[in-house]
């Protein structure tokens, strides 16, 4: 009788690093293709207007954002939401009209933002020749 000798076979392995590549290039794709949404440092109850514009255009000069909260929130300036107080704001349209003769501003304010905030905005604004200023609205509720 012959007794057949069966070769045993190793378990096949799994190379790790292949698979922490793979990993991190997954990984890469995610963070790449994911949008991060930007939360608002302030939140603002936007005042109604039924003749504002509801997309504005993608310009090569777009505006400078001074928003304007309610209460204690005070003023904010730019994208970055740096806070501020008029005096800095004043200073800062100075500064930036200086390098940019078509400066434009846009005042994001609050429907119960005081209003004494929004005119000496607007003036800081016109102390420094910028004749280019915008509100922003949202829609109003049609009947």
């Amino acid at each position: 009788m012959r007794f057949v000798v069966r070769k045993r076979r190793t378990a096949p392995t799994v190379i790790i690093v292949a698979l922490i590549d793979v990993l991190i290039v997954l990984v890469i794709f995610l963070l790449v293709t994911t949008t991060f949404k930007q939360v608002p440092a302030l939140k603002l109850t936007l005042p109604a207007s039924n003749t504002g514009d509801l997309k504005p255009g993608v310009t090569d000069n777009p505006p400078l954002i001074v928003t304007i909260g309610s209460g204690d929130e005070g003023l904010r300036l730019g994208a970055e939401n740096m806070p501020m107080t008029i005096a800095q704001v004043r200073e800062e349209f100075l500064a930036r009209a200086a390098k940019n003769p078509n400066l434009k501003v846009a005042i994001r304010a609050d429907k119960a933002a005081p209003w004494g905030e929004v005119v000496a905005v607007m003036d800081a604004a016109k102390a420094a020749k910028i004749t280019m200023m915008s509100a922003y609205t949202k829609q109003a509720v049609q009947p």
